[in-house]
C-alpha cells in the first residue's frame, strides 16, 4: 500500500455481502439499519465494489463483517474469504477479521490463523449484536492472542442502528457496549490496542476519559454525521485526543463523501486534520514510512 497516494484512511468499513450473495445480516435487520441511517445507497456493495469506490476516492478502507452467529443464527460472512479477497486490493484495502466469541477455543485458535494464514490486520467486535460483555474473562484468551500478535481489536460502543425500531431492538441489548466495559479490557491487557468505534453515545463523556487516560485506547469516528458529533467529541480531538481519533464512514450506511463533506464543515484544527484523517490511522494499523 502506497500511502503518499492517499489521502485518507477510513478505519470503519463494512462487509455486507459476498461473492454468492448471502448477506452478512437478515433482511429485517438490513431495513432496519437502513431506515435508522437514512441510507438510499446500495446497502450490501460487494468487497470488490467497496475497493472501487475507495480506489476511486484516493482512500484506503479497513473492511470486515460482524460474526453474530451464535447470538443472531444468521451464519457470518467468512473473515477468511474477505481478507483473502482484500489482498487482490491491497492498494486500498486492509482486512480485519471477525470471530464468534461464544465459540470458545476455537474462536482463539481461529483469530491466530486469521492473522498468520490469511494476513488480517485487527479485529472487529459488537458486543451487542454478539451479545456479550467485553470485560468478562471467559473472553480473555481471545485478547491474549491479539496482543501477542500485535493487532488491535476494534470495538463498536454506544447506540447500534442494528435492531432500531424494532420490537424490543430485536433483543439487541445496549448495555453491552457501554465503553466503560472496555476500561477493564485496557487495564489488564496494556499491549493491546483498543478502539472504540463511534461516537459512544450515551456514554460519551466515559469513552472520552478511557481514551484520556489509557494510553492503548483510541476513539473511531464512525457511524455519526460529524456535523451531529457532541461537542465535548470536538474538543477533544482538537486537543486532549489529537493523536487519538481516527476517521471512520460506517460505509455502507454513511458513505465517505458525506462523513468527509461535514467534516470538512467542522471546527477542528487545521494541524489536527491530517492525524484524524490519515496518520493516527497509519500507526494504529502498524503501517510503516511510505509503504505498507
Amino acid at each position: 500500500m502506497d500511502l503518499t497516494a492517499l489521502d485518507a484512511i477510513d478505519v470503519h468499513v463494512h462487509v455486507e455481502q459476498d461473492g454468492r450473495g448471502c448477506l452478512a445480516l437478515d433482511r429485517e435487520l438490513l431495513d432496519a439499519s437502513a431506515a435508522y441511517f437514512k441510507a438510499d445507497q446500495d446497502r450490501t456493495p460487494t468487497l470488490e465494489r467497496i475497493a472501487e469506490h475507495y480506489r476511486a476516492r484516493r482512500t484506503a478502507a479497513v473492511v470486515f463483517t460482524v460474526d453474530a452467529t451464535a447470538a443472531t443464527g444468521h451464519p457470518a460472512l467468512s473473515s477468511e474469504e474477505i481478507a483473502d479477497a482484500a489482498a487482490e486490493h491491497a492498494d486500498v484495502l486492509v482486512p480485519f477479521g471477525s470471530v464468534d466469541p461464544h465459540a470458545g477455543r476455537a474462536a482463539v485458535d481461529r483469530a491466530r490463523r486469521l492473522v498468520t494464514r490469511h494476513g488480517v490486520r485487527g479485529f472487529k467486535f459488537h458486543p451487542s449484536l454478539q451479545g456479550f460483555d467485553p470485560n468478562d474473562v471467559r473472553f480473555y484468551p481471545l485478547y491474549e492472542v491479539l496482543a501477542e500478535e500485535g493487532v488491535p481489536a476494534l470495538f463498536h460502543t454506544g447506540q447500534t442502528g442494528i435492531g432500531a425500531g424494532l420490537p424490543g431492538g430485536r433483543g439487541i441489548k445496549l448495555r453491552h457496549s457501554n465503553p466503560m466495559l472496555l476500561d477493564d479490557v485496557a487495564a489488564d491487557f496494556p499491549e493491546l490496542t483498543i478502539v472504540m468505534a463511534h461516537p459512544s453515545v450515551p456514554w460519551q463523556d466515559e469513552a472520552i476519559s478511557i481514551a484520556t487516560h489509557k494510553a492503548n485506547v483510541y476513539i473511531d469516528l464512525s457511524g455519526w454525521s460529524p456535523k451531529y458529533f457532541p461537542p465535548q467529541l470536538v474538543r477533544a480531538t482538537n486537543t486532549l485526543l489529537r493523536e487519538k481519533v481516527l476517521f471512520g464512514s460506517d460505509f455502507p450506511v454513511i458513505t465517505p463523501e458525506r462523513w468527509l463533506a461535514d467534516f470538512a464543515k467542522l471546527d477542528i484544527k487545521d494541524e489536527v486534520r491530517p492525524l484524524v484523517l490519515k496518520e493516527n490511522a497509519v500507526r494504529v494499523l502498524g503501517l510503516a514510512g511510505g509503504r505498507g
